[in-house]
């Protein structure tokens, strides 16, 4: 039986939508009910009047409502993405949420807030679970890790090594998660730190972790720190800030920053134009948040920094999704006590999708290495 969604120039069967999904897919060889892991197993054809009139936004509220499958799910992403498909599936949602992030501040004052409400807050045992051995939510670095234990390890070490870090220094971190970073630099490098977050979550684990340290932990808004610092770092933090703040964070930054000071920025950064979130991303993963563009980033730091290094390695957030992705599976029967078949659903998409905009090229994992002035005779870049 054949059904017509309708529209103001004529009516559209559900046959001619599905056709229309056939030959869309097939410019990333994707097949419909086709052997392949990366092919599309349709389970109710409403799939396609819902995909074409709402994109990504109901492709993945499809997905989290078990209307369809793929047995690989970043490999099926991979493709749509290499193929550009997601250009072909622009709707109102899309245009609605690059408006609201161009011309909306979502990032000041309560709102600020929110993405810990919404996000970091929903469990410690969710992301303890995923993370592995750190509660380290950000790229780690495989250069010479063979897990991602090792990878984030490495990564933190990384931070340290380029900002040069000595015992005794008062140390700055900007989005501190679980408080790891600040652990991790304390004990291997003997600074004492200030770690601020806008999840009451993370900060009462930050606190605890890192019990005996000499490391403060606030819930706090980054605007309000106003106090000198031989380093400021942020890990996987700036994507929240907004375009609209990205000159207010590095003004931040730049007033608590001693004059030899260093500060090291590790951010997710796009290709794209500015303001372009995605809308399903956008309503169940990370409200309020946007991926920095480079033009963004550069017009924001003028006359305060020199940029010493800008280093991108962002191959590697693929290889730690698909970690998390697997420690989330392997996790699930214990995990499935708190959280029902819908929540594994909507965050194996989210992992899955988001491991395949790194594999695809689309986003970059951006390490920047800034100093006031210049360091005098020049800066030796880590690896």
């Amino acid at each position: 039986m054949t059904t017509t969604v309708h529209s103001e120039e004529q009516p559209v069967s559900e046959d001619s939508l599905k056709e229309r999904a056939i030959n869309l897919l097939r410019k990333a060889d994707i097949h419909l009910d086709g052997p392949a892991p990366t092919d599309l197993k349709v389970h109710d054809e409403r799939l396609f009047a819902r995909v074409f009139a709402h994109g990504s936004l109901d492709l993945g509220e499809a997905y989290m409502e078990g209307w369809w499958d793929a047995d690989d799910l970043p490999g099926f992403f991979t493709r749509v993405l290499a193929a550009q498909l997601d250009q072909d599936l622009k709707t109102l949602d899309t245009l609605i949420a690059h408006l609201k992030a161009r011309f909306i501040n979502l990032q000041r004052g309560d709102n600020a807030f929110e993405i810990g409400r919404a996000h970091y807050d929903l469990g410690n045992d969710l992301f303890q679970a995923m993370l592995g051995k750190r509660l380290v939510y950000s790229c780690g670095y495989w250069a010479q890790a063979d897990n991602v234990d090792a990878a984030q390890e490495a990564k933190l070490d990384l931070v340290c090594r380029k900002l040069q870090l000595k015992p005794g220094q008062r140390v700055l971190d900007i989005g501190c998660g679980w408080g790891e970073a600040l652990k991790f630099a304390a004990e291997r490098y003997g600074i004492e730190g200030v770690g601020i977050t806008v999840s009451e979550e993370q900060a009462e684990f930050a606190r605890e972790l890192c019990q005996g340290l000499p490391v403060e932990i606030r819930l706090q808004d980054y605007h309000d720190i106003d106090e000198p610092f031989d380093a400021i770092y942020s890990i996987g933090m700036f994507e929240h800030v907004g375009g609209k703040n990205y000159r207010s964070y590095f003004e931040v930054v730049r007033r608590c920053l001693k004059q030899d000071g260093l500060s090291v920025l590790h951010t997710i950064g796009s290709n794209s134009a500015p303001a372009q979130p995605d809308p399903w991303i956008e309503k169940y993963i990370f409200p309020n948040s946007m991926i920095p563009a480079a033009s963004q980033v550069s017009s924001a730091l003028e006359d305060l920094f020199v940029v010493e290094d800008w280093h991108n390695f962002g191959p590697d957030y693929d290889r730690t999704l698909m970690a998390w992705l697997a420690n989330f599976d392997a996790a699930w029967p214990e995990l499935s006590k708190n959280y029902d078949e819908t929540f594994r659903r909507m965050w194996r998409f989210y992992l899955s999708c988001s491991a395949a905009v790194f594999r695809a090229r689309r986003d970059q994992l951006w390490q920047l290495t800034l100093s006031a002035d210049g360091v005098p005779g020049g800066y030796r870049v880590p690896r």
